[in-house]
């Protein structure tokens, strides 16, 4: 059995285990979530460590057929980019149960729906098999509705109603594209692989293949903050308990880039340079729209939210570039921004479990009482803000690289976006954290023990160690986003060549 189904396994087992746990048990729930979570965190460090760079590829790879007369099968892998996503959740998802330890009412349930959203989310980013992938990917949306409508706050009823409604249609738009690519190649399998290795050399219709990419790239878009399917995810974070919101902005929403990478940039090449300039317009209004609305927020959650949805179409224009630089950047700037928002969420968290408000008005001067949650503030918006250091850094520049060869004035408008970023985030901690203190707050408590501060200070660990030595992730993207590059630009010129002899054909 592959390494990767142990990861798979342990967050639901950890489930299962909670099950028949006594729900007055509450110390044992939470012990139980914490090994849960921290087995598949240090298995995804032992696959990064033990990737063999030299050979690249799907590694790890476990293969069992499930439905046999379909071609689906249980098919798990990695390579260079499913190891850097499921070091992502691993981060994200070990911190988020220590952070959910705040949580008072109805421990058992809540934890049970939490560790099942982290197995679907690891089974989506293993998947090598696309209905797997599909199974997974709903399987995630599922414990999202209990975990917002029971533990959240602010217009709960509504979020979860938006949410559910939003990703959900977009996953529908998305199977019927997949569905027609299943049919289209007569190959009756669902295998990523094999399906790579035949369409390389038998690609689609260049007209389907201009269909099908627009539909898986609004249909996971949506789940990815696509502009202008947005709107429902500032009020799902804003919504969602601080963990929950830590894994929706951190790994949830990462879901619908890595499926466009995934899926519609690897299989769809030529649908890809069709539709590349739109993203990219598309991207721009992510990053300027949502920046803008950020600028107008008060609840810290909301401008945490619109600041998410802007950084993610960076992410996007670094996919639209469709060369190595931009399609790296967009990977690593996935994985930086996963942490960053985990980050944020949790010290946003901390801040309303202590006076229960989010508005930055009603704050004022909580540095002298929350000295450590306040530097852990500022460095993560010195993160988002792009500073050098920080991971983010790191990938924007890729991103700056890929966008000024294939969208220059795109790329002009994502350099203008830090600024308006690091507008926003600088007046919210000037807000919140320095100035005179409200006299409200003078009982307000800073995070004291050691274990309390470990999520805190793990991720911005990873932040900065990436952000120094950016070679401990870049190497294995590259490895895996070369060959997408690859197939992508040997489709391209066969395409082109092909549109030419027709217009030949056509003048003689």
């Amino acid at each position: 059995m592959s390494i990767l189904t142990y990861i798979l396994l342990s967050p639901l087992m950890g489930a299962l285990s909670i099950l028949f746990l006594p729900k007055e048990k509450e110390t044992w729930i939470r012990r139980v979530a914490v090994i849960a979570t921290s087995i598949p965190l240090a298995l995804a460090l032992f696959v990064w460590a033990r990737y063999d760079r030299g050979l690249g590829g799907y590694q790890f790879v476990n293969q069992i057929s499930w439905v046999k007369s379909l071609g689906i099968s249980y098919h798990v892998g990695v390579d260079g980019i499913g190891i850097v996503m499921i070091l992502l959740q691993g981060f994200c998802a070990f911190t988020g149960v220590l952070i959910s330890y705040s949580i008072k009412t109805r421990i058992k349930e809540y934890f049970v729906f939490f560790l099942f959203l982290i197995t679907s989310v690891y089974g989506v980013f293993i998947s090598l098999d696309l209905f797997l992938f599909y199974f997974f990917y709903e399987m995630a949306v599922i414990p999202m509705y209990p975990l917002i409508g029971i533990w959240g706050s602010t217009n709960k009823e509504y979020a979860t109603m938006k949410l559910t409604l939003y990703i959900t249609s977009g996953a529908v738009l998305s199977l019927v594209a997949l569905l027609v690519l299943y049919f289209s190649t007569g190959l009756t399998t669902f295998s990523i692989p094999e399906l790579e290795q035949f369409l390389s050399i038998h690609p689609l219709n260049s007209q389907l293949q201009i269909w099908l990419f627009p539909l898986i790239t609004i249909g996971f878009g949506v789940i990815a903050s696509l502009w202008p399917f947005h709107t429902w995810s500032p009020m799902g974070y804003a919504a969602a308990p601080s963990a929950v919101s830590m894994l929706h902005a951190g790994v949830l929403k990462k879901l619908g880039a890595y499926a466009i990478i995934r899926i519609a940039i690897n299989l769809l090449p030529e649908g890809a340079h069709y539709w590349a300039k739109p993203l990219a317009y598309l991207a721009s209004l992510n990053m300027i729209y949502c920046g803008w609305i950020a600028l107008t927020q008060k609840d810290m959650k909301f401008i945490v939210g619109y600041s998410s949805c802007s950084h993610m179409g960076y992410v996007l224009l670094g996919i639209a570039c469709l060369n190595s630089e931009g399609l790296n950047g967009a990977i690593l700037m996935i994985f930086a921004h996963g942490i960053m928002a985990a980050l944020s969420f949790a010290l946003i968290g901390h801040c309303y479990n202590e006076t229960h408000t989010r508005m930055v008005e009603e704050f004022g001067g909580l540095a002298k009482k929350l000295p450590f949650i306040a530097t852990c503030f500022s460095m993560a918006a010195m993160a988002s803000s792009g500073l050098p250091g920080f991971a983010n850094f790191v990938a924007e520049i890729l991103i700056f690289l890929g966008a000024w060869s294939r969208h220059p004035f795109q790329g002009i408008l994502a350099v203008f976006g830090i600024i308006i970023t690091a507008t926003y985030l600088l007046r919210m901690i000037r807000g919140v954290f320095f100035g005179p203190l409200n006299p409200r707050w003078n009982h307000v408590q800073d995070v004291k023990s050691f274990f309390q501060k470990i999520p805190f200070v793990l991720l911005i660990a990873v932040l900065l160690i990436v952000g120094f030595w950016p070679s401990l992730l870049i190497n294995l993207i590259d490895q895996g986003t070369s060959k997408i590059i690859h197939r992508s630009e040997k489709n391209t010129t066969r395409a082109v060549a092909c549109q030419a002899t027709h217009q030949m054909k056509g003048e003689a």
